[in-house]
């Protein structure tokens, strides 16, 4: 039996829009971020307080702008975030938290257009007092996991604050229209042959950034650098939840996005 051309074309026609149709909604189901979440993580209340962060510091209690768009004398940057346990305590004692592609774009001001001013897999970072008094640090508990990216633990008056790997990055501090960072996290088992309590953590992370002098300039309370600005501090959950700072309003979010994966 021959079978007409026309019903061959049909045939393939709807092959091809199955198959477009699935991959649609596989890119839907991997993307992570989106402009809803970036516009609602400047947006306060945090989730929760950190923990051990003074009452009377502005950023205990939602997510503030520093310098914003306007840089100053300063000539590099660099995008960072912070775990803490929340404020009421974190009783999961078997439970780590995984962080993984820290970004920082940024916006000319000149073409209005986004550029990817750096990214990394994994992250750097130390175990910070929680008020940063004294600058004070040690190696964080941390483990590398096989993709490249982190995992970590909080707690015992320490947070975990974390940058983009290789360190700073040269800025032009008269062609910025916008900052956008961002990173992702999820909460892991600690040790798989102990009973898995995520169920129970109380981890919040939140991502922000700063301006530097320079590439090498050392930290001099805050006069070689300052901050650019704070997103809101959410719980970190089990599924992988992305993380944002921008310094732009939601009008212009909304009309301009950053690249979203």
């Amino acid at each position: 039996m021959r079978i007409k051309p026309i019903y061959l074309s049909l045939v393939a026609s709807a092959i091809v829009l199955s198959y477009l149709f699935s991959a649609s909604i596989s890119a839907q189901t991997l993307r992570i971020n989106s402009v809803a979440t970036i516009i609602s993580d400047m947006k306060p209340p945090h989730d929760a307080a950190p923990r051990g962060v003074p009452k009377h510091y502005s950023w205990v209690k939602g997510p503030e702008l520093g310098m914003g768009n306007d840089p100053k004398n300063f000539r590099a940057m660099i995008a960072w975030g912070q775990l803490y346990e929340a404020e009421q305590g974190n009783p999961a004692s078997n439970t780590r938290v995984q962080i993984r592609n820290i970004r920082t774009y940024i916006l000319s001001k000149r073409t209005r257009r986004w550029r990817l001013l750096k990214s990394s897999v994994g992250v750097d970072g130390a175990a910070y007092r929680e008020d940063f008094a004294g600058d004070a640090n040690k190696p964080p508990d941390i483990r590398q996991e096989r993709d490249g990216s982190v995992s970590v633990k909080a707690g015992g008056g320490y947070n975990y604050h974390f940058w983009t790997k290789n360190g700073r990055s040269l800025i032009n501090p008269n062609d910025i229209g916008g900052i956008f960072t961002t990173c992702q996290a999820r909460l892991v088992v600690d040790n798989p042959r102990k009973p898995d309590d995520r169920a129970k953590a109380k981890y919040i992370l939140n991502m922000g950034g700063d301006y530097w002098l320079d590439l090498a300039a050392p930290w001099d309370h805050f006069k070689t650098n300052g901050g650019i600005g704070m997103g809101r501090f959410k719980y970190v959950r089990n599924r992988w939840q992305a993380f944002n700072m921008t310094t732009l309003p939601e009008a212009q979010i909304r009309r301009n996005p950053p690249p979203i994966s």
